[in-house]
């Protein structure tokens, strides 16, 4: 075991020095077993060898004691494989590595958000913590008894889950108790951003999210590096809000790097920059930014003040088929295109049942849904479509082949000045969030960190 004490002079956010022990033993097993033609006193090593064990020397084994408290190697192993849930079971072998070393960095805050929280006597309640379990299982539709199988037989568990619920949640609290009530925004200040969103109405607003990644000049090859992973597995498939939640150092990560809407001007000049030169839903990054880098996707944009088409309402009928199981791709190609001639005798919504009839489709109704809370591709379809069309067929292989039909659409209005309270709790929300960063940055200085 190779164990090494980290104080404030030492570790520097977060992240574990570039140093490592690295101990080879060669026994006796046919693999190991060499010809020896050096002198009996020797050590007897082979020049032509074979290392057995891939290791980067750069990586720490991920296990720790954080004041005392300790991480195991089960801790960050089901940390992980909530990661490897969250993007379908496909990760990289070769990134898994590195992944590791990032879960342990977001254990060992969260272990210190805790423990901060635990010396102000802020806790959570056994009470509470079921309340907040039992609503992240109605999120995939599940039981909390049925959620806590499900993450059991994917390699990871409840506690694990509800370990980062503690954390977010009495960092939260801290925060709230600790800094919010030193952050001032007067009504002057107010006033001012309520009389420059005036100014700039119809100017472009962004939607955007961040996964903020800190660095020193020592590490910062390694965190680009990081960044650059991080975005090809969202490219891949991966979701962004639990990448985000799982590595991103601001505090907004308990909300999956959602920073709300901002103007680029807003942002920092490079951030500004880049969130003007992607479409919805691109990714980019990663960006150099003060202490770190970050990665922004853009999730939506509108104009200030201005009615967004996208901002619509629209009534659907959405009619749908399965493949049945086993179906072959030949067999999906002739359901799609009976599918698609039968939609051709659509004749406005008040055929779509005896449409479905005939298909031996599902029918849904929705009368409340806005265009811009659609998927991406599907937007400009239906801004195009007229009350009575449908979009063509889309779907895969395991969610079948779908339309939708347009109904109705109530046209967006002109959306009026954020209320005063409203500014006032965004410009404290930012403040609270610079703060907080600097406050996890000084406990990590601060932590006594033996690694194992």
């Amino acid at each position: 075991m190779v164990m090494r004490k980290i104080g404030a002079s030492k570790r520097k956010n977060g992240i574990i020095p570039a140093v490592c022990v690295v101990v080879l033993m060669l026994g006796t097993s046919a693999a190991s077993q060499v010809e020896r033609d050096a002198p009996s006193d020797s050590l007897d090593l082979p020049t032509d060898m074979t290392i057995f064990e891939d290791r980067d020397p750069h990586l720490h084994k991920p296990t720790a004691v954080v004041n005392g408290q300790i991480i195991t190697q089960t801790d960050v192993e089901q940390r992980l494989a909530l990661i490897v849930l969250a993007n379908g079971g496909k990760i990289p072998e070769e990134e898994l590595a590195r992944l590791r070393l990032q879960v342990l960095r977001n254990l060992i805050d969260e272990t210190l958000q805790i423990q901060e929280a635990a010396a102000s006597d802020i806790k959570v309640n056994s009470q509470e913590m079921d309340q907040n379990f039992a609503r992240v299982a109605a999120n995939f539709r599940q039981t909390p008894e049925q959620f806590t199988q499900y993450l059991r037989s994917k390699n990871s568990s409840a506690a694990s889950i509800r370990r980062q619920i503690e954390a977010e949640t009495v960092w939260s609290r801290l925060l709230r108790q600790k800094v919010q009530p030193f952050i001032n925004v007067s009504e002057e200040e107010v006033k001012s951003v309520v009389d420059r969103m005036n100014a700039l109405k119809g100017s472009e607003e962004y939607r955007v999210g961040e996964i903020y990644l800190s660095a020193t000049p020592e590490n910062s090859q390694q965190i680009f590096e990081n960044g650059r992973n991080i975005i090809e597995q969202i490219r891949a498939g991966g979701s962004f809000q639990a990448y985000a939640r799982q590595f991103s150092e601001a505090s907004t990560a308990a909300v999956g790097g959602d920073l709300g809407w901002v103007r680029a001007g807003q942002l920092p000049e490079a951030l500004g920059q880049a969130v003007q030169e992607v479409q919805v839903g691109q990714i980019s990054g990663p960006i150099a930014v003060p202490g770190g880098y970050s990665v922004l996707y853009l999730m939506d944009k509108r104009k200030v003040l201005t009615a967004d088409p996208r901002d619509a309402i629209l009534s659907l009928k959405q009619i749908s088929i399965s493949f049945p199981k086993g179906t072959n791709q030949q067999q999906a190609s002739a359901t799609v295109k009976r599918f698609a001639e039968t939609m051709k005798s659509l004749q406005g919504c008040g055929s779509v049942a005896e449409i479905g009839q005939t298909l031996g489709a599902e029918i849904v109704d929705n009368d409340n849904v806005r265009v811009r809370d659609l998927p991406a591709p599907l937007q400009p379809m239906m801004l195009d479509l007229q009350v009575g069309q449908a979009t063509p067929p889309f779907g895969s292989m395991e969610a079948g082949v779908r339309s939708l039909v347009l109904c109705g659409r109530d046209e967006a209005q002109d959306a009026g000045a954020p209320s005063f309270d409203e500014v006032m709790s965004r410009i404290e929300d930012e403040r609270v969030n610079r703060r907080s960063r600097i406050y996890l940055r000084d406990l990590r200085r601060d932590a006594i960190i033996e690694y194992k």
